[in-house]
């Protein structure tokens, strides 16, 4: 089988309307942390099943709700998410000995605001970093990806860009 995933982060609350058509597209949808708010995620998981972790601007009902690592296989990957990962080979404190132990594949994460997808052969591991999908912070482009899970491995990753962040939330 195949299961096509929508990935996105950092909303900070802003859910962009066009993420929803591309959410009828897959099967699932992940969010990388910095919600925002529980409207971002309960509009998502009206559309397809949703897997997300909480970020460091996140309150406390988020984080009753979402953890703040998630670790899963699917489709034969093995998958670790959590919201502060910095990037390979200089990942953020407490990473690189939780992806030794977990050993995954494909290793998620947001917090940059910075597009970033890239193979770590020493952990032998796929990074994918999203980038930003709402409107705050420092980042000029709101940037999802869209990949399949197929046969242990992710493929045919798209970078979808949304816009400039300039966009109104009307």
């Amino acid at each position: 089988m195949m299961k096509k995933i929508l990935l996105l982060s950092d909303t900070h609350s802003f859910l962009d309307p066009r993420i929803l058509g591309y959410a009828k597209e897959v099967d699932e949808i992940w969010h990388a942390g910095d919600i925002g708010n529980l409207e971002v995620t309960d509009t998502l998981q009206k559309l397809k099943p949703l897997r997300a972790v909480y970020g460091n601007i996140d309150n406390a009902s988020i984080r009753q709700e979402f953890p703040k690592d998630l670790h899963f296989q699917l489709e034969g990957v093995s998958v670790f998410m959590t919201h502060i990962g910095a990037r390979p080979t200089r990942y953020a404190k407490g990473i690189a000995e939780k992806l030794t132990d977990v050993k995954p594949q494909l290793f998620i994460c947001g917090h940059s605001h910075i597009l970033k997808v890239a193979y770590d052969k020493k952990k032998e591991l796929l990074y994918i970093n999203p980038g930003a999908a709402g409107k705050h912070g420092f980042h000029k482009k709101q940037t999802l990806i869209k990949f399949e899970l197929a046969k242990g491995k992710a493929q045919n990753l798209i970078v979808i860009e949304l816009a400039d962040k300039t966009i109104s939330d009307t």
